[in-house]
């Protein structure tokens, strides 16, 4: 690239999303952070989505909402119904949340146009959470294809990237990549049932796959827990 070009990077305040900002970060873009509140009950991601950005020397970080949780049928949105833990998923676990992925991406279409920016960054993973239909490879294809349908930008011959680096990669993969790249985990928030400060459970889906990721890397898990 001759010239800097830019990025909107889908930070939720996770472990993945934080690695996709760092990748981003060192292919030389200039990074724009954008974090949804879309009425997850695990909100404490929002605000370590602040530190993140800040660590990462984002250009700007803004926080977009959309009320997913008005309609609910996810663990995640819905708190009448139980996060899993300690589970095996088999099929569409029920911490999916209906269209998330589609609604994100399209809410950073939308900011990319306006900062005329060819890039946008999502930290899918097909690999741990394969049940999503909506962290495919399929998935992230087509939404690109729909992206240069149904822009200015695209009509006019500025092809928009979606990237998704991690989506073929095992969590100690993600780990490693980041910490190569200097990403301070200690910082991110994956627990689908944090408390007020951040501190995990230690015993829901993200957390068993965030905590056996740092097993299988051989680097010393900075996760702050609860207390039993």
């Amino acid at each position: 690239m001759t010239d800097t070009q830019r990025a909107v990077v889908l930070l939720s305040g996770g472990l993945d999303s934080a690695t996709c900002l760092a990748i981003a970060r060192d292919m030389g873009l200039e990074t724009y952070a954008l974090s949804v509140a879309y009425g997850q009950r695990h909100a404490a991601e929002l605000t370590a989505s602040q530190r993140v950005a800040a660590a990462l020397g984002a250009r700007e970080h803004r926080l977009a909402s959309v009320g997913l949780g008005q309609f609910g049928g996810s663990a995640l949105t819905d708190p009448t119904i139980a996060v899993p833990e300690n589970s095996e998923n088999s099929g569409i676990p029920v911490t999916y949340v209906p269209a998330r992925n589609t609604v994100m991406l399209s809410i950073a279409l939308a900011w990319a146009e306006v900062l005329d920016a060819r890039h946008i960054f999502v930290g899918v993973n097909a690999v741990d959470y394969s049940g999503y239909p909506d962290c495919r490879p399929a998935f992230i294809q087509a939404f690109e294809t729909m992206a240069n349908l149904a822009t200015k930008a695209g009509v006019e011959g500025k092809h928009i990237t979606i990237h998704a680096p991690l989506i073929d990669l095992s969590k100690a993969d993600i780990i490693r990549r980041g910490v190569a790249l200097g990403v301070d985990y200690g910082i991110t928030v994956s627990c689908y049932q944090a408390d007020d400060a951040g501190r995990a459970c230690g015993r829901c889906d993200a957390c068993r796959l965030r905590r056996g990721g740092f097993e299988a890397a051989g680097v010393p898990d900075p996760t702050p827990y609860q207390l039993p």
